[in-house]
């Protein structure tokens, strides 16, 4: 009886131990991955302000009369999300609830910015429950940044200068804006092809 219960115990261990190490072989292999699998990140343009560069501070008026000013220093306001989007883009539409809660997580001031019919950006606003956000509706923002498709986010810090910026269709997306202003790079694009001249 004794001998039955060494040997079941030395089995145990045996197991265990095996266990252990198939469990860092699997760690290690997640790890590989982890590095082979690109994040998914904002698609970056060449068009518009670069990253880095101060953003010029452009008069506006949001669609319930505000005066305000897009770029340019802002006090207390430590990040700034800058959301183009239209009520014909379903994307768009898609992202706003994402685009609000990666705000309020991030506690990034979140601000709408729009080229389009005043009465269809009034019901859109309406449906998403953007009434607690400035929204800028007119040209001249979309054009001093080369806004070309949608939806588009620029981040900038306090003091107006350009963090990241990019299409974003996902959450993903958005915090990939974050993840390369905290890394100390242009776009996650810029952090995939420095990975893949390190590996070739």
């Amino acid at each position: 009886m004794l001998q039955a219960l060494l040997v079941s115990t030395v089995l145990s261990w045996i197991v265990i131990l095996l266990l252990g190490v198939a469990l860092l072989a699997l760690a290690r292999q997640v790890g590989v991955l982890h590095m082979r699998v690109a994040p998914a990140g904002a698609l970056t343009t060449s068009a518009g302000p670069a990253v880095g560069s101060a953003a010029a501070a452009i008069p506006a008026t949001t669609l319930d009369g505000t005066q305000t000013t897009v770029g340019g220093h802002l006090h207390g306001v430590p990040l700034r999300l800058l959301m183009f989007v239209s009520p014909s883009c379903p994307l768009c539409k898609n992202l706003i609830p994402m685009a609000k809660s990666f705000a309020r997580d991030e506690r990034v001031q979140l601000v709408f910015i729009g080229d389009d019919d005043v009465a269809a950006q009034r019901q859109m606003i309406a449906e998403h429950s953007l009434g607690g956000y400035p929204f800028i509706n007119g040209p001249e923002v979309g054009q001093a940044y080369e806004v070309a498709k949608l939806p588009y986010a620029v981040l900038m810090d306090e003091h107006g200068t350009i963090l990241s910026k990019g299409l974003v269709n996902s959450r993903e997306h958005l915090e990939s804006l974050v993840i390369a202003h905290e890394m100390g790079i242009r776009s996650v694009q810029d952090y995939i092809g420095k990975l893949k001249a390190v590996v070739n």
